[in-house]
């Protein structure tokens, strides 16, 4: 316990103290819930020739819906996101970085670890082929892990979409919003409403941007100042009357995730529930931004929900790997209970909670292996900039210090009227490098 609270207090003196601790905590509140909703909500059990294939207990537990309402955060999710994109984005504008650079910094930081994710599978399919894993287990396998990158696929459209939702916001604040609600509104009008046997089903889609968009309009409106305490309780209130009006006369799933054998889900593609229930919770975190920010100061509660921040987007690529690490090989001796079995009972969601440490344990090896593979990639990519590095010596006036381009550790730049340009040395040689003593900045000499 002294060993934590000395690296608990170590995390907390190394943070900024700008940094904005109650949008990490929603952050990282909203990450856990959907690890837990697809722990807890999804199972796995043993089909013809002991293949796996996919199950939900919601299906014969209804009683059980309540819980997605408290595990579906992903307009909490979205919310944050938009709050943070549009703080990053008016920075970089104001440090003269162009938007088209700016993103696809962004862009990277989403797909670095999907990257790492991609191959590791290709590799592990091919591996497990050749094993004798059952067909239809890897085509199960490949579907729950690559169920959550939807998500990462809809938050880059949505992240290039930034500086247009900020001009919105500017216009309209949190009202920009409602033209999106309305959109999500009309089109289950006609997916549900008296014309709904003539509509195709494709109709649907029209509401992916639009119903996603919603809590990321939100979180850009927050960001700007937009919407505060006064539109948080609107939120909160307007929220949960239309979610109880939609549930209890409109004849709306209340299950928040998709349950197999249903006729209408609310999550693919969103529906009018799913903004009704973000704008409740989107409402519910504004006011308890302050409590929550208060919180987080002891260095105890910091400490995780730093360390999850900072592997956010590699927790979301490999969480569902961690349960079929274990039911795979499982799979072979038979029905295990709580792992590879019907999700059909009470007792069955018991003993998944039994599994669920385990489940963790197994994640946390799994982002730390995947965390080395990704900064790897980075560190082999870096050298290949060398124009990038020499910009600062040729920019920077011979009078005033310079910062060494390619980073701590590297040769000081030389104490000459005009510094030829500088190339980033490799890595390694960063790396090996003697540290020398840093020049002390003079002025040029008259020729």
């Amino acid at each position: 316990m002294a060993r934590a609270r000395r690296t608990a207090r170590r995390i907390d003196a190394g943070t900024p103290t700008d940094r904005d601790r109650a949008i990490d905590g929603l952050r990282a509140l909203a990450l856990l819930a959907v690890v837990l909703g697809h722990w807890l909500l999804g199972g796995l059990t043993r089909g013809d020739g002991g293949a796996l294939e996919t199950a939900s207990p919601l299906a014969s537990l209804g009683q059980l819906a309540p819980l997605s309402w408290a595990l579906q955060l992903l307009g909490l999710f979205f919310l944050v996101g938009g709050y943070a994109s549009v703080r990053s984005w008016r920075r970089a504008e104001a440090r003269g970085v162009r938007t088209g650079q700016w993103l696809w910094a962004r862009l990277v930081r989403l797909g670095r670890p999907v990257g790492a994710l991609a191959v590791a599978c290709a590799v592990l399919i091919a591996e497990l082929h050749a094993v004798g894993v059952p067909g239809e287990t890897l085509r199960t396998a490949l579907t729950l892990v690559a169920q959550p990158l939807w998500f990462l696929a809809v938050y880059a459209v949505l992240t290039a979409l930034t500086p247009y939702c900020d001009r919105a916001a500017r216009r309209a604040g949190a009202w920009s919003a409602a033209t999106l609600l309305l959109c999500v509104a009309a089109v289950d009008l006609l997916r549900y409403g008296p014309c709904a046997q003539s509509v195709p089903s494709a109709v649907g889609l029209l509401n992916v941007l639009p119903g996603w968009l919603f809590g990321y309009q939100l979180g850009v409106a927050w960001g700007r100042g937009r919407l505060g305490r006064r539109g948080a309780w609107l939120l909160l209130v307007g929220g949960t009357a239309l979610f109880a009006v939609l549930v209890g006369r409109c004849g709306y799933p209340a299950s928040m995730v998709g349950v197999p054998g249903a006729d209408r889900t609310n999550s693919h593609p969103p529906s009018l529930l799913v903004l009704a229930l973000a704008a409740a919770q989107c409402g519910a975190a504004i006011l308890l931004r302050g409590p929550l920010a208060r919180l987080l100061r002891r260095p105890l509660l910091w400490a995780p929900v730093a360390l999850i921040n900072l592997s956010a987007v590699t927790v979301l690529c490999w969480h569902q790997c961690a349960p079929l690490v274990l039911a795979v090989p499982a799979a072979w001796l038979g029905e295990v209970p709580g792992l590879v079995a019907a999700p059909d009972s009470l007792g069955w969601l018991l003993l998944r909670g039994a599994w669920l440490p385990l489940f963790a344990a197994v994640l946390l090896v799994l982002v730390r292996w995947a965390r080395q593979f990704e900064r790897g990639a980075t560190a082999q990519a870096r050298p290949t900039q060398p124009a990038q590095a020499a910009q600062p010596a040729q920019a920077a006036h011979p009078s005033q210090p310079t910062e060494p381009a390619h980073g701590t550790g590297g040769t000081p730049p030389p104490r000459t009227p005009l510094p030829p340009p500088r190339t980033a040395l490799p890595a390694q040689a960063r790396q090996s490098a003697p540290p020398e003593r840093e020049a002390i900045p003079c002025r040029p000499r008259r020729p």
